[in-house]
């Protein structure tokens, strides 16, 4: 894992706000996504993709679609046009196998070029693989295991392990590839992934980590087992089965007919036919790799793009906590400050595992992004915010752990509010462990009025059983029947006793204490 962030300008990210764009050619779609800066956690503002089916009968014909290339050039050059008005600094045009295998791939760059005076970078089998890596890894970085971009012509696999993108193949795997091979035929299909995959000698080096898939049709089974399941969180990044279950579900579409995929909630119409492969080659992934689960990933090719091109210093600071920090100036107000917070109760949470400690600055962070809300409903709009910002780096528990720790800093949490929207994500003593943060939160909060530089004088200290809230002297003035109230119930929730001490400037020597 990163190095925590501590100082977002350390690391110079307040300054990357010039738009880049990546345009990816793939071999059944074509996308363009701007973002808004090269930034750590880059943001989407604009998202576009087109079914163009570039790959289509290129098996058979060696040639892209003719249909697909007149699509295609379309689309680029309407990309052009919009990036060009959207004043984007760089955009990086990289297409892959469909473009790289086909006999008119190099015309079909130059007429980009000439048309959109677009460069269009071909990658290799290797640099997809490496680039596709990247990208998980860059929302992932402690990814350990086997990552899988199924594209429309061709699905690469790579070994990841401690941050780096190791061993790869690269398969013709891709549903469009994969159906012109088997001439529609799925069960000959079948005898086609499993032939190509009895190739690749070092799958087995996977063995109980986790598969991390990427890419459209991979995504669409994702969407259908959250909405069989009646899974509470739509939210694909880390979406996780367990390797069981995975298999279980992928049999189980993969026999599934196109009319009867159409009808399933999740399933794109331009998708339909190539889920039943996707799902079949995923099952047998997981056969022969024995992942101990398989975690989905939204972040792929096009941020491994980006990834790659930021400086060392950037890609080590870690992605939640750079997301959070980011919200943090999006959405809080000047005199919020999370580490600061975060340093200033970090006593309270003597025995607390690193995780939580991680969430704990995450949630630090997002402590103020609810101050503009009406008073009544800020708990419950600061939770449904959190759970579902577009966030990477943590897990879907640990999305539910921050939402209750920041909701906590402003309301006492319904819980069935919290069970109709998150289910059973979070155990209850994960929930318990971050309410209390929320607590401690709302505690600084209150003393400092959201000033959370007048806490450097304040400091809370806990000792057994008993948590102190120690003052200088003549800040007893800050001391009212709201803070005490708020000191009390951090140390109900932490099962301990509460007391205020006031100390002399100059020795900070205790002069006086009170039991509240």
């Amino acid at each position: 894992m990163p190095g925590i962030l501590t100082r977002g300008r350390r690391f110079g990210l307040e300054d990357e706000k010039t738009p880049v764009a990546v345009i990816d050619i793939g071999s059944n779609s074509i996308r363009l996504v701007v973002y808004e800066g090269p930034q750590r956690t880059p943001t989407p503002v604009f998202n576009e993709k087109v079914i163009c089916g570039l790959a289509r009968g290129l098996n058979r014909s060696g040639l892209l679609s003719a249909e697909g290339v007149e699509l295609a050039l379309a689309s680029v050059t309407r990309f052009r046009a919009l990036t060009d008005a959207m004043a984007v600094d760089r955009v990086d045009v990289v297409a892959t196998a469909a473009v790289r295998d086909a006999e008119n791939g190099p015309q079909f760059v130059e007429s980009v070029r000439d048309r959109c005076n677009f460069d269009v970078r071909v990658l290799s089998g290797e640099e997809e693989a490496r680039l596709s890596a990247m990208g998980v890894l860059s929302g992932i970085p402690d990814a350990r295991g086997l990552m899988g971009d199924l594209g429309g012509g061709s699905v690469e696999l790579v070994r990841i392990n401690k941050g780096e993108a190791g061993v790869y193949d690269t398969l013709p795997l891709g549903p469009l590839r994969l159906s012109d091979m088997a001439d529609g035929n799925v069960s000959k299909a079948r005898k086609i992934i499993d032939k190509k995959l009895e190739t690749i000698s070092w799958l087995g080096k996977a063995k109980g980590q986790r598969f991390f898939p990427v890419g459209g049709a991979w995504r669409a089974l994702a969407r259908v087992h959250m909405a069989q399941s009646d899974y509470p969180l739509h939210i694909i990044h880390q979406y996780t089965l367990t390797a069981a279950d995975a298999v279980e579900f992928a049999r189980f579409v993969a026999k599934l007919s196109p009319n009867t995929l159409r009808k399933i909630p999740g399933v794109a119409r331009q998708r339909v036919d190539g889920v039943p492969y996707a799902a079949y080659l995923m099952q047998r992934l997981v056969e022969e790799t024995k992942v101990a689960a398989v975690a989905f990933s939204a972040y792929g090719l096009r941020e491994g793009c980006l990834y790659d091109r930021l400086p060392e210093k950037l890609r080590k600071v870690d992605p939640l906590l750079s997301s959070c920090w980011r919200e943090a100036g999006r959405m809080g107000r000047a005199t919020a400050d999370g580490e600061a917070l975060f340093d200033w109760m970090t006593p309270v949470f003597p025995n607390e595992c690193e995780r939580h400690r991680r969430l704990r600055l995450a949630s630090c962070h997002l402590a103020d992004i609810g101050w503009s809300e009406h008073p009544d409903y800020r708990g419950e709009m600061v939770f449904e915010r959190i759970l579902r910002h577009p966030s990477v780096g943590t897990d879907h528990p640990g999305r539910v752990f921050m939402a209750v720790s920041v909701a906590s800093r402003h309301a006492v949490l319904d819980k069935r509010m919290v069970r109709r929207k998150a289910g059973t994500l979070l155990g209850r003593e994960a929930m318990s462990d971050a309410r209390a943060i929320g607590l401690a939160m709302r505690l600084g909060y209150t003393l400092s009025g959201g000033v959370i530089s007048l806490l450097q004088t304040a400091h809370l200290h806990r000792s057994k059983d008993r948590i102190t809230l120690s003052l200088p002297q003549r800040a007893d003035i800050l001391v009212g029947d709201v803070v005490q109230r708020r000191l009390m119930s951090l140390a109900k929730a932490l099962e301990c006793e509460a007391e205020i001490d006031y100390y002399r400037r100059d020795d900070e020597e205790v002069a006086s204490g009170a039991t509240v």
